[in-house]
């Protein structure tokens, strides 16, 4: 079940602990900009689980993790439910297809073409926007063949790899669909909370969780994921900004590793 010469395997209890602390911040972390799995996933494979169980159990805590900061964003009245409801059936059938994909296909082809489209995303996330909420204009275009397609497309990632979807799908509705960052941070969460389900559903079936440790990482998740989406809801955009380009360049930089570095 563990990686032979692991902290799991040699020091289980120390390891889960460290786990149960990863998994805090990671949830702190994914209830402000998203990007639970850049900690989460990193952590899981260095303490001791194969790669597809490590993703497996990223999904087990971020889908129960996630539900506190959903709670919090619903509350504050943040999230665009119009987007929402033709969005999320799309990010969930994408996570499923993606999580499908990752348990017979080498995830390398995804992650080189992420780490090449980082830069431009970037890029347009710093060029001054408007602090418009919404378009003023929605063709039927966007409505149904734009906006499903880029759901689609960010739920397949989530599904096939997952680490900085959150941050996608907030950059996503902030550039695309003009919205407000802090809209745009509760509104993706109900798009990832779809995503990590479908995904969640694809890993169950396969048996690449493992309950027994993952019930007080999702607790842990869950209490940083409440204290940073109310940090959010308080401090607004200019409390965003820096921790979403801060997690989006660490994805950046996690990924040139893992494929062009190391896997080179």
């Amino acid at each position: 079940m563990y990686i032979d010469g692991s902290i799991l395997s040699d020091y289980f209890l120390v390891g889960v602990l460290l786990l149960i602390v990863a998994s805090f911040i990671a949830g702190f972390i994914d209830g402000i900009a998203g990007g639970a799995g850049l900690v989460l996933v990193p952590s899981f494979i260095l303490a001791g689980l194969p790669p597809q169980i490590a993703l497996g159990q990223e999904k087990l805590v971020s889908t129960i993790g996630t539900i506190p900061a959903i709670f919090n964003f619903l509350k504050s009245k943040q999230i665009l439910w119009d987007y929402v409801l033709y969005g999320v059936p799309m990010a969930l059938l994408g996570a499923f297809v993606g999580a499908k994909f990752i348990l017979i296909l080498d995830p390398s082809i995804v992650g080189k073409m992420v780490v090449l489209l980082m830069p431009i995303g970037l890029i347009i996330s710093i060029i001054p926007k408007n602090k418009t909420t919404l378009q003023t204009k929605e063709t039927k275009l966007k409505k149904y063949i734009l906006y499903p397609s880029v759901f689609f497309i960010i739920g397949f990632y989530d599904g096939f790899f997952g680490p900085g979807t959150g941050s996608l799908l907030i950059l996503a509705l902030h550039l695309i669909m003009k919205m407000s960052l802090v809209s745009a941070s509760a509104t993706s969460k109900i798009f990832n909370f779809a995503s990590n389900i479908g995904a969640f559903i694809a890993f169950f079936i396969a048996g690449k969780m493992l309950f027994i440790i993952g019930i007080p990482m999702v607790i842990a998740s869950m209490v940083g994921n409440y204290i940073g989406s109310h940090m959010t809801i308080k401090n607004g955009d200019k409390f965003i900004k820096p921790i979403l380009y801060g997690m989006i360049f660490l994805l950046f930089l996690s990924l040139i590793y893992k494929y062009f570095i190391k896997g080179a």
